[in-house]
């Protein structure tokens, strides 16, 4: 098993243990794959729920820019819902993880068909 199975195989025990969702694992794996090389960083691999400009770049960089969809503050609630649902204690959100419960919570799984 690769570094990257691995990752995946941590980020979908993560959906299920932290987040209470069955993960599509096809669907994970093509979240996991587009975030590139980022998911081997340890700083690049998780998202800084607190930082509000980090939080911007996931709108902007991820929201908008990856999934297409316009800006509006339905996207900032979609990033803090996906947070809280996460849990606000975990140190540790994973950028992989988030933008699989984002691509959920807007149904764009299109975008990674």
């Amino acid at each position: 098993m690769g570094k990257r199975d691995e990752l995946i195989e941590k980020y979908a025990e993560d959906l299920k243990s932290k987040c209470g969702m069955t993960p599509d694992m096809d669907l994970l794996t093509k979240v996991t794959i587009g975030c590139g090389p980022s998911i081997y960083d340890a700083d690049a691999s998780t998202v800084a729920a607190t930082d509000k400009a980090e939080l911007e770049t996931v709108k902007n960089n991820f929201l908008i820019k990856k999934l297409g969809l316009s800006d509006s503050p339905a996207l900032m609630d979609a990033i803090d819902s996906v947070i809280e649902t996460y849990g606000h204690s975990e140190r540790n959100k994973y950028r992989a993880v988030i933008y699989y419960m984002l691509t959920k919570h807007f149904g764009k799984e299109s975008v990674y068909a």
